[in-house]
């Protein structure tokens, strides 16, 4: 085959497997079974090996990790990675409620969150492709972590729209990983790992990718860092862009028009946390309005930031 049969063929493979990964990894609706995947991926390796110039960045090849690290490099993260405020009782959210209220009237809505427990990231792309992946750090500095990110399958190497852009998610270890992960070291006499949480942890700061790219994480999108001229004007369009640009965010969301629904969200997934694929340790809620949410940041400092609301919260709630 001359090189510009292989180049079709290569283009046409990396398309089909890309799609592939999408209906998987992020629709969780699969259209072939893994043993045609695997098929398909084997036969783009061979082309890759033979033709190394058709090798592109976006390629499904390139996440099975690349050369082991000396050591992770700094990253200063173009805009701060924010901490959360914390709530922990009903008294504390409907305090929460009337200084939003206070300052931006009755017109406004909430967006809740499950909080994934797992390891903020950041994930910078320049012309819809995957250009570095970062930690947050002290949520200025992070460390380079893109090597292990290309792992994570559910992380599109080249979105759906040519776009610049730097998202904010969290990657996380599912159950079913983290419970395969822990029984293999116990039977290499290996000391387990605590949570899924220290695992994920522990899986993106290993600097051989070929180890993290083992350890079968996942991630949820969650914010857009610079909204630029995106045109977005609440958190829920944000989230709505990360979905169509082929990101992958939790569905679990939902707008609320009152601290009533917020209350009865925080007591649903209280009781369903468990029956959850992934950890959760709290509900995020948020002002939905961008506007309003820059207005309270100005306005009540203790504001500045989306709201943590623990998973305890159930317990303050009940008569």
């Amino acid at each position: 085959m001359d090189l510009q049969a292989a180049e079709k063929k290569v283009l046409e493979l990396q398309t089909l497997l890309n799609q592939y990964s999408y209906e998987y990894y992020v629709m969780d609706q699969p259209s072939v079974p893994d043993a045609e995947y695997d098929r398909l991926l084997r036969e783009l390796i061979g082309y890759e090996e033979k033709f190394p110039e058709l090798q592109t960045a976006d390629s499904p090849t390139q996440r099975v990790g690349g050369a082991i690290l000396d050591m992770f490099e700094k990253v200063e993260h173009t805009t701060p990675m924010l901490s959360l405020g914390n709530a922990f009782n009903e008294s504390d959210l409907r305090d929460f409620d009337r200084k939003v209220r206070q300052s931006v009237g009755d017109n406004f809505s909430y967006v809740c969150e499950l909080k994934i427990d797992g390891l903020a990231v950041t994930l910078q792309y320049e012309n819809g492709y995957f250009v570095r992946g970062a930690t947050r750090g002290d949520g200025t500095i992070g460390e380079d972590i893109t090597a292990n990110l290309k792992t994570i399958k559910s992380i599109p190497l080249k979105l759906r729209e040519p776009v610049a852009i730097e998202v904010r998610g969290e990657a996380f270890m599912p159950k079913k990983s983290f419970e395969s992960l822990n029984k293999a070291k116990e039977e290499r006499g290996e000391e387990p790992f605590a949570n899924p949480r220290n695992a994920a942890a522990g899986s993106l700061r290993q600097l051989d990718p070929k180890l993290a790219a083992k350890r079968n994480l996942d991630i949820f999108l969650y914010a857009i860092a610079d909204l630029g001229e995106t045109g977005v004007r609440s958190h829920s369009e944000g989230l709505d862009l990360l979905d169509r640009l082929g990101f992958k965010t939790n569905r679990e969301r939902k707008t609320c028009s009152n601290i009533e629904e917020v209350l009865a969200y925080i007591v649903e997934w209280t009781e369903q946390r468990l029956n959850l694929a992934y950890d959760i340790d709290g509900i995020v809620v948020k002002v939905d309005s961008l506007e309003q949410q820059d207005e309270l940041g100005f306005t009540a400092k203790v504001l500045d930031g989306p709201l943590l609301i623990n998973s305890q919260l159930k317990k303050s709630l009940q008569p």
